[in-house]
């Protein structure tokens, strides 16, 4: 055998194993996705806010003068700043807009 053909086999056999060795990893790759597909998402909690507002909604108008509605649309705005949770009124501090000096 020349060294011209031995050449052209290893050519041959390199390609050869690249083409394997990329079969396999495009194979491996596949099995990993459908088994992260398999898992359904887990089903999100049910918010009774959720359902208040859908109720709200679809009362129209008259959902502005529901006090009912008033507040789940308070308490949604809440979250979506995210600001803390309404307490209490506490003692106010002495200000000077408060007229205490």
């Amino acid at each position: 055998m020349d060294g011209k053909t031995l050449a052209r086999l290893a050519a041959v056999i390199f390609v050869a194993i690249a083409i394997i060795a990329t079969a396999i990893e495009m194979n491996h790759r596949d099995v990993s996705q459908d088994a992260s597909v398999t898992f359904p998402p887990a089903a999100p909690r049910p918010d009774p806010l959720d359902a208040e507002l859908a109720r709200c909604s679809g009362i129209g108008e008259a959902g502005s003068r529901d006090a009912a509605c008033l507040k789940a649309w308070a308490e949604n705005r809440r979250r979506f700043l995210g600001q803390p949770a309404w307490s209490a009124p506490g003692p106010q501090p002495s200000s000077p807009e408060n007229g205490a000096h």
